[in-house]
């Protein structure tokens, strides 16, 4: 279905479909890609939240582990947003509504022979969102926010269920964008890198796999969330992951491609999915997908004791709060920049509890999370602030 080529206030945003061009891509990716040298001089966290790139939104961005995002600067509620607030509504569908129903958030892991994936990193991931679904209706985590937007099919709930999460051990395909000899070490905390790259192409043609062969719906009331295993490099665009001409724009990398954490989108079948690559957030690469820093390095709070896992549920919950927002990444709620609800806040933590090492700032359903916060309209136009940890800080 065509979708408008632009978004107010962004310099190129285009159709993304499973077939696009490299070309359709070019201009937008381009800008996102560029990224990280800006990062790298910025004086706080809240210059990097993701925008629109092609078809794909809501991106996490890299982090420089030379500017950092400290989670021990407690702040007050309704902490000052990354972009151009207010969110403004662009006329179309939003997800959650007593119209389109729950919103069902299936995990889809995917780990092959010879990427295998921490049966902990998983059991956590899916307890954090086994506890947004129980959740629903309370006011008092992120996702409570939601409930102030709206769509032209109604007004949002927080009504979250979880799929059967499924265990995806499909072969990985032939790269699909080529990796460099010194991406191959030093990517991850232990040292490795990567010995496999897949582009967006490849990732909606998985997901669409997986939905035609469990039998699962494609509609607003369903969000597939892909999480890679390690040492997979992902990229936007096919082709070289360098190539920062054309409009490239990957995973942590040493080239200056090097730009995102996670992103959402729509599949040219029309599904709803987020891409989330293993969790980057010690690399010697210069950036990072973790949440705190000192003298220059990262220290990963880890409240349920797997840093793997700990770093992730941040960009899972940043992508699934976009998508319900503006599952469509054209119509839905975004602000003058691009900015959706979950980039205005990106790496603001806002107050936590707990200790050192361990900190946390959401509670939900007697577990503990470390989250970015969410982006509330209201709150902006009450203080001039807006990211909150729930609606009852409104």
């Amino acid at each position: 279905m065509a979708r408008p080529s632009r978004r107010p206030g962004l310099r190129a945003t285009f159709i993304f479909v499973a077939a696009a061009t490299t070309a359709t891509l070019t201009a937008g990716s381009a800008a996102l890609a560029a990224a990280p040298a800006s990062a790298s001089s910025a004086s706080s966290c809240g210059a990097l939240a993701g925008r629109a790139v092609g078809h794909i939104s809501g991106v996490v961005r890299a982090v420089s582990t030379h500017s950092g995002c400290s989670v021990s600067d407690s702040r007050l509620a309704g902490d000052t947003a990354n972009g151009t607030p207010p969110l403004i509504f662009h006329g179309g569908p939003v997800m959650g509504t007593t119209l389109t129903g729950p919103v069902v958030v299936t995990p889809i892991y995917w780990n092959p022979a010879g990427h295998p994936m921490d049966s902990v990193y998983k059991s956590i991931l899916t307890q954090y969102l086994t506890d947004v679904a129980k959740a629903s209706g309370r006011n008092n985590n992120v996702f409570s926010i939601l409930a102030e937007y709206f769509g032209n099919n109604g007004q949002i709930n927080y009504n979250v269920q979880l799929g059967a999460p499924i265990e995806d051990t499909h072969a990985l395909p032939a790269n699909g964008c080529t990796l460099t000899r010194k991406d191959m070490s030093n990517i991850y905390a232990d040292n490795s890198g990567y010995n496999a790259c897949l582009d967006d192409a490849q990732l909606q043609a998985e997901t669409n796999r997986i939905i035609g062969a469990n039998g699962l719906p494609i509609n607003f009331s369903h969000i597939y969330v892909l999480f890679l295993p390690k040492h997979v490099e992902s990229c936007v665009l096919p082709g070289v992951t360098t190539n920062l001409k054309k409009g490239q724009a990957c995973t942590i990398n040493y080239e200056p491609t090097a730009a995102y954490c996670a992103y959402h989108n729509q599949a040219g079948s029309g599904a709803l999915y987020a891409n989330m690559p293993y969790p980057i957030y010690n690399s010697g690469a210069g950036f990072t997908c973790g949440t705190n820093f000192t003298g220059g390095f990262p220290v990963i709070e880890t409240p349920n004791g797997n840093a793997d896992a700990d770093v992730e549920v941040s960009p899972t919950s940043h992508e699934i709060n976009e998508s319900i927002t503006d599952p469509d990444t054209v119509t839905g709620w975004y602000d003058s920049s691009g900015f959706e609800n979950g980039d205005e806040c990106a790496y603001i933590f806002g107050p936590t509890a707990g200790t050192p090492g361990a900190l946390y700032n959401q509670t939900i359903n007697n577990h503990h999370y470390l989250t970015q916060e969410e982006f509330s309209n209201n709150s902006f136009f009450q203080s001039g602030g807006g990211c909150l940890q729930g609606r009852n800080q409104e």
